[in-house]
């Protein structure tokens, strides 16, 4: 343990001056807003590391950590071990709201009673069984009623953590914010909740208006912000600040952050989506040959509905032999403890030296370790491993190289067995939602073989390693990359409400690093699903269209 005043930075980072007053309060919660590229997580790492490493969060009080998103809380996580050490992190819980409040509902299940009362096994489904089975969007209604009616378990919260993070807080909900308050407001417990007011999304899932005011009011959080993008070129952030000026003219960038001639933007407009198609391809396959941009750099985004927008282009990169991954269909998958599982093991029993995966499935086994550091599990383990990979390399002389490689996996999560597999997540102490991970891992791997035959391949795009990715802007929220495409910057396709979509369209520009390309097309072929209301005939959205024209760049090689 170090005082306050001798901590500094970890790994030598430089932070601004709101960033390092954020990191350093003691006396108040926090209300830290900032735009896209500006360190949110960075911030949330180093006040961590500030807190445990100083014993202004004291053994045994520990932090806890609220996303929106799966992915969101693991890379949290993940920071805060790179920033903390494994020693300190361990005192670091992240969870996502819905986990959250299962974890409150696991715990403290006895409270509920009458027709809300839940049996020990109960399950996650479509459909609510009293007794045996509840919806998602019940969790956290039963944690509330939970807390509503037991001090005990209110207290038990509150003595556990002494500071509570709120990441994306822009995107809190009217049920989730009275949680909070239900549980933190007017406790000695400091809360640090970020977030950014141009990126609110999720209007349509209930997300208040005026969070950050409600917030800070009702804990009296100190408000700062953090200016800084990190993320995009001059270029860009140039063209973002038009946005911002829109959204938020409080929040517009200072001039002096944002000089410099770095930074590409294009438009495109195309006859039809068909041409759309076969020229992007083109493009992107020059990205990757010539300018050897790597796969996963390279993001398509969508408004809406990929597979709609985005089969054409799927379809021309596979004739080129591109790998691309739909991040609709695998995203949340991937990120789930049992799919990476399956992942990491198939990786080390085909290939001959996969070092990373073989580590992490090390770790999963060594916590399991008895005294003398080897545990039968590990044992019965290697001995499975050494058999499963001489059958592999008899396989591989065949024509057939992969074929019984689920039959493999299933042998494999046999002998680990359920109790190590229920550790992976709490949300698998439901046996039904481990077993609907698995089923679903083997569905999108048998998916992606019929697009990449070989499969170690499509693992590498089942893990995202090695492809180009499709996602919508939802999806890419918090995520980065060098060259961004955002296709149908139309009125057909941003037709939402004006601010949300606008919200929208700032985090879609916001997530390229180095290059954005937005496109339009004069006609949009209808896709053979036949959706409904599909305007084949498009326009240009021209609000979002002129924020990006002035700073086209001057080069006409893309």
């Amino acid at each position: 343990m170090i005082s306050a005043d001798a901590w500094k930075v970890a790994d030598g980072l430089t932070l601004e001056t709101n960033a390092l007053l954020a990191v350093r309060e003691l006396g108040k919660s926090l209300a830290l807003t900032a735009g896209p590229g500006a360190g949110k997580t960075e911030v949330l790492a180093q006040r961590a590391d500030f807190l445990l490493r100083t014993g202004n969060c004291r053994y045994p009080k520990r932090i806890l950590a609220i996303s929106f998103k799966v992915d969101a809380s693991i890379n949290l996580k993940e920071r805060i071990r790179r920033r903390c050490g494994l020693d300190l992190a361990a005192r670091f819980d992240s969870y996502t709201f819905h986990g959250f409040a299962k974890r409150i509902i696991d715990r403290f299940r006895p409270v509920l009673t009458g027709g809300d009362s839940l049996e020990p096994n109960y399950s996650i489904g479509d459909e609510s069984i009293q007794g045996k089975q509840i919806k998602f969007a019940q969790l956290i209604p039963l944690a509330t009623k939970i807390l509503t009616n037991s001090v005990v378990a209110r207290n038990a919260i509150c003595q556990t953590y002494a500071d509570v993070f709120l990441d994306e807080f822009q995107d809190c909900t009217t049920e989730q914010y009275a949680l909070l308050k239900l549980i933190f407001m007017n406790k000695p417990i400091r809360l640090t909740a970020v977030g950014d007011t141009k990126q609110k999304i999720m209007g349509w899932a209930g997300a208040l208006d005026g969070i950050f005011i409600d917030y800070a009011k009702d804990f009296d959080a100190r408000p700062l912000n953090l200016y800084r993008n990190f993320r995009s070129k001059p270029r860009l952030l140039r063209m973002q600040n038009e946005i911002i000026r829109t959204l938020d003219p409080a929040a517009v960038m200072a001039d002096d952050l944002i000089i410099g001639n770095e930074g590409e933007l294009l438009a495109r407009n195309y006859d039809n989506s068909h041409s759309e198609a076969a020229a992007l391809a083109d493009i992107i396959q020059r990205w990757i040959d010539v300018e050897e941009i790597p796969l996963p750099e390279i993001a398509i985004l969508f408004p809406r509905q990929i597979d709609l927008y985005g089969t054409p282009l799927m379809e021309q990169l596979a004739a080129r032999g591109i790998p691309y991954r739909n991040e609709h269909e695998s995203q949340d998958l991937v990120n789930e403890p049992a799919a990476r599982l399956i992942i990491d093991y198939l990786s080390c029993l085909y290939r001959e030296r996969e070092p990373k995966a073989w580590i992490n499935l090390m770790e999963q086994l060594v916590s399991f370790n008895d005294e003398d550091g080897e545990s039968e599990l590990q044992r019965n383990f290697e001995r499975l491993y050494l058999a499963q990979r001489k059958e592999v390399k008899k396989l591989a002389r065949s024509d057939a190289p992969y074929s019984g490689w689920w039959e493999l996996t299933m042998k494999f999560l046999k002998n680990i067995g359920l109790p190590v597999l229920t550790t992976l997540s709490s949300d698998y102490e439901a046996k039904a939602r481990l077993n609907e991970v698995i089923k679903n891992t083997r569905q999108q791997i048998e998916k992606l073989l019929e697009q990449e035959p070989d499969l170690l391949k499509a693992l590498d795009l089942f893990s995202n390693d090695q492809a180009v990715r499709f996602l919508t802007i939802h999806k890419s929220k918090g995520l980065e990359f060098h060259s961004v495409i955002m296709i149908g910057v139309e009125t057909q396709t941003f037709w939402g409400k004006v601010q949300e979509e606008r919200c929208g369209f700032f985090v879609g520009v916001s997530r390229a690093k180095e290059r954005l390309m937005i496109t339009t097309c004069d006609l949009r072929h209808r896709p053979a699903s036949n959706p409904p209301r599909w305007n084949e005939h498009r326009t240009p959205h021209a609000e979002f269209v002129t924020y990006v024209t002035p700073f086209l760049s001057a080069q006409p090689n893309a």
